[in-house]
């Protein structure tokens, strides 16, 4: 990792072990100490000396800046090649990972193989002879790699399948996950990757038997709600004539039936109180429809063009919005999956937030 890794966080580790144990630890740093092993060389990232008169104990670190399962697994094995390298068996040997952030997850496993931690909140779990230090404090708040990524293209796909799926609590393959995301099992693979490190995800298996399943939905759609607020897309409003606005979404429905037009849904506040009736009526209807086909539509249901007092938006998206769209029962239209209804209910408008909370907890149920 090198001295300017996170040289401050190193200093940070020390002076807490100090405090902890009562123990000095020498000013030499040994980084990227290289060690041979049968498959070439490696490299601890830090070693250091504890000042002791009583035995000669040597600090073996591994450096993290998020740690997550993933990462600290990983670790661990590189503590473990280390320690098959030493020859000097009679210096004692304490691995520790420290890292500016650990979750839950990732301390419970360093705690399972006796491996001390430390990370930036402060927290300290060393097990050594006579010390048994546990400092556990809460983590700061780690920085989601990447995690806008995670909500673009074809990824927001393989998002969708998971959230989807968590409603059955099924199990899934890489393929039954890239099948339902209609989209290549390497970006399933990248995405589970990601969502693995933030523990959102769990795994059984290995090879072509590993599964996985989501395990923190709610935490998942939060974020993807969060970066739901902040896309742009293409939006227009119109004004569509309805003889009874209390039928809008009916007269919609046969204007498109007409046209053989079924490349659309219907989503936000119109089709979410379908779904999950709440609110008296609503005389607004938002259509997706495909990407450039806006002016086709409106065309179709015969829109005029309308900056106050619109009824019909129309909005280009492709990709996950038009994942799990379904007919409804009781109205023969294409409805959004009820996870689109749900984020296209964030912008604030009317009772939508009203609307998009009762969604979640009858419908969605996270």
């Amino acid at each position: 990792m090198g001295l300017n890794f996170n040289e401050s966080l190193v200093e940070q580790f020390v002076q807490v072990f100090e405090d902890a144990t009562g123990s000095k630890i020498s000013d030499e740093r040994q980084f990227e100490l290289a060690f041979q092993r049968p498959d070439g060389m490696r490299r601890l990232d830090l070693q250091l000396r504890v000042e002791s008169p009583a035995e000669e104990l040597f600090l073996a670190i591994e450096i993290l800046r998020d740690g997550y399962p993933r990462d600290v697994r990983n670790a661990v094995w590189q503590l473990e090649e280390y320690r098959l390298s030493r020859h000097d068996v009679l210096r004692e040997m304490l691995p520790i990972v420290i890292a500016e952030h650990l979750s839950t997850g990732a301390r419970e496993i360093l705690r399972e193989r006796n491996i001390g931690y430390f990370d930036a909140s402060g927290s300290l779990f060393l097990k050594h002879k006579q010390w048994l230090i546990n400092v556990d404090r809460a983590a700061k708040s780690a920085r989601v790699r990447r995690a806008g990524s995670l909500f673009t293209g074809a990824r927001e796909q393989v998002i969708h399948a998971l959230l989807h799926s968590s409603m059955h609590q099924q199990w899934l393959t890489g393929l039954e996950i890239s099948h339902l995301a209609e989209t290549s099992a390497y970006t399933v693979s990248l995405t589970m990757q990601e969502l693995e490190r933030l523990e959102w995800v769990e795994s059984q298996g290995s090879g072509r038997n590993l599964r996985r399943r989501l395990v923190q939905p709610g935490k998942l759609l939060d974020a993807w709600s969060e970066a739901w607020r902040t896309r742009e897309e293409a939006k227009t409003r119109w004004y569509a004539y309805a003889p009874n606005p209390k039928e809008l979404l009916s007269t919609i429905t046969g204007k498109l039936d007409r046209e053989s037009l079924d490349d659309w849904a219907f989503t936000g506040a119109a089709a979410a109180n379908v779904v999950a009736p709440l609110l008296t009526h609503v005389e607004t209807a938002e259509l997706i429809v495909s990407p450039g086909l806006a002016a086709r539509y409106a065309q179709a249901l015969d829109l005029k063009p309308a900056d106050k007092g619109w009824n019909v938006t129309l909005v280009e998206r492709g990709g996950a919005s038009m994942l799990f769209r379904r007919q409804h029962p009781e109205l023969p239209s294409w409805f959004a999956s009820t996870f689109i209804q749900y984020l296209d209910l964030q912008d604030g408008r009317g009772r939508n937030k009203e609307l998009a909370t009762h969604l979640r907890t009858n419908i969605l149920k996270i």
